[in-house]
């Protein structure tokens, strides 16, 4: 399934990023507007460039990231703008964030682990950890940094334990079995998020998920999951 094309400068070959399995839609992203709104050399080249983005588009901007073609700081601008969609207060927000006295290196100590190909729950459990510790940045909480785990962390086709996005909606639609991250909408232990991914991993088992964990989250995010 396409989920948008884009061109790339000073080529005719358009760049497709299909739509996993699951995924809701592609989210809105104007990204002439997202590069005025934050702060200069912060918004990643060639990225939204269609006007719609897909999971797999931002998969691809973390790859760049974890070659060094993109910095940390141009990684989060997308993903951050991929999360807040059309809300026109995005730009303002993300702009604020990665203005912060050293939000660069905050967000490479944060994420740099997750550069390797392969990441373990020790190294997603300090990653998480340092979010909300020594790589802590007003304004950008769990919601938002889970996100930036995901794209970063995230291993598809691989067995164990993934990072997942948690936010107000999906953590309103979990069940009991996940753990008590359920209990919460704004903020989360690092072990409530490590029991919520223990939980997708179990979950996506299931046939209907394929063996994705991130299924599951979608799944939840859309209001389809069932027990």
């Amino acid at each position: 399934m396409r989920c948008n094309e884009r061109p790339l400068p000073g080529d005719f070959v358009l760049v497709s990023y299909g739509a996993l399995p699951g995924e809701p839609g592609p989210i809105p992203v104007n990204a002439t507007r997202w590069a005025a709104g934050l702060p200069p050399g912060t918004w990643p080249a060639n990225f939204a460039t269609s006007g719609k983005v897909c999971r797999n588009e931002v998969f691809a901007l973390a790859e760049r990231w974890r070659t060094r073609d993109v910095s940390s700081v141009q990684l989060a601008a997308g993903v951050l703008a991929w999360g807040h969609g059309i809300r026109g207060y995005g730009p303002f927000r993300t702009g604020r964030i990665l203005l912060q006295e050293q939000a660069g290196e905050r967000l490479e100590a944060a994420l740099g682990g997750l550069r390797p190909d392969a990441v373990t729950p020790a190294v997603l459990e300090d990653c998480y950890e340092r979010f909300t510790t020594t790589a802590k940045l007003s304004g950008l909480g769990a919601a938002f940094f889970t996100k930036l785990l995901y794209f970063t962390g995230y291993r598809r086709g691989k067995e164990g334990i993934q990072p997942l996005i948690l936010d107000r909606v999906v953590a309103g639609r979990l069940p009991t079995s996940a753990g008590p991250a359920g209990k919460y909408r704004t903020a989360w232990w690092t072990s409530t998020w490590l029991a919520y991914l223990r939980w997708a991993t179990d979950q996506a088992a299931r046939p209907e998920f394929g063996g994705e964990p991130d299924r599951v989250e979608m799944a939840l995010f859309a209001g389809s999951w069932t027990p």
